[in-house]
């Protein structure tokens, strides 16, 4: 019988048309939120009231020029970038040291501290907002962003370890022993060996905690007062209730808000699924 002959038989993972379309129901709906806001703000106020879900027709870009032109929006938006950059850099660096040691060395309560991190996934900042206020008011943090990043960073590393540590633990210890006796320390074996291997688990952690600091609202809300202190979220309130009449203004603000996360995240989605499966294999 020649090869051409033999049929193929179902191999169980391609999904059928049930399952497409459900995934694209999925899609649409996160999507659709995202396509009308971005398409809302080429629209005038006019266009929004008399058809809310038709498209720009003319185009204008007027709405968007207006905040592009506006120096509160940079000002929020350079808050934000500091405050994300700043925790993204604490979450890898302290989270990529802890996760080192509970993966690669043998100590006491070792168990239980790799089980507290797990347990922290289980406590969302929404539980403790109220305590954890109280703290950034006695260390005089209150309407500073070190007052947001500072948290940021500790509610942060829960995920990060849990993500890393079979990173860590799948390094085989071959490696470690053939850097020992070639000379290298254990902190030259940790930046030039253990880095470099673990690299898709750490940008994945890097990704998840930038998106995560730049959509932080809670927080921010409570911690920051004053405008100039303000991220892009706490903007996008103030500028809904400045602007409630301009809602065309106001859809261009809050896509201008979201779109470096949404594109950031777009643009390295692979590496997060791909850093997510090393974790689960590992």
């Amino acid at each position: 019988m020649s090869a051409t002959t033999i049929s193929r038989k179902p191999t169980g993972r391609d999904g059928g048309p049930v399952t497409y379309f459900v995934a694209l129901l999925l899609v649409g709906v996160c999507v659709a939120p995202v396509v009308y806001i971005v398409l809302g703000g080429f629209r005038t106020n006019a266009q929004i009231t008399t058809d809310p879900a038709a498209l720009p027709d003319p185009w204008v870009g007027v709405n968007y020029m207006a905040v592009l032109k506006s120096s509160v929006f940079w000002g929020e938006f350079a808050n934000s970038l500091i405050v994300a950059l700043a925790s993204t850099a604490g979450i890898v660096a302290l989270g990529l040291m802890v996760s080192f040691v509970i993966a690669r060395y043998d100590f006491r309560f070792k168990g239980a501290m790799y089980s507290l991190f797990a347990a922290g996934l289980m406590f969302p900042m929404v539980i403790a907002i109220t305590p954890l206020y109280l703290v950034i008011k006695d260390l005089g943090l209150v309407d500073n962003l070190f007052g947001v990043i500072v948290p940021q960073i500790a509610f942060g590393l829960p995920t990060t370890v849990i993500i890393l540590v079979p990173f860590l633990r799948a390094i085989p210890n071959e490696i470690e022993e053939a850097a020992a006796l070639d000379g290298m320390s254990r902190l030259g074996f940790f930046f030039r060996m253990v880095i470099p291997l673990s690299l898709p688990g750490v940008v994945t952690v890097g990704i998840l905690a930038f998106v995560g600091s730049w959509n932080n609202y809670l927080l921010p809300l409570y911690v920051l007062n004053s405008q100039a202190n303000f991220t892009l979220p706490l903007g996008v309130q103030v500028f809904s209730s400045q602007y409630s009449t301009d809602t065309a203004k106001v859809l261009a603000f809050t896509s201008l808000a979201m779109l470096p996360a949404l594109v950031f995240f777009s643009v390295f989605e692979k590496r997060i699924v791909g850093g997510l499966t090393g974790a689960v294999k590992g």
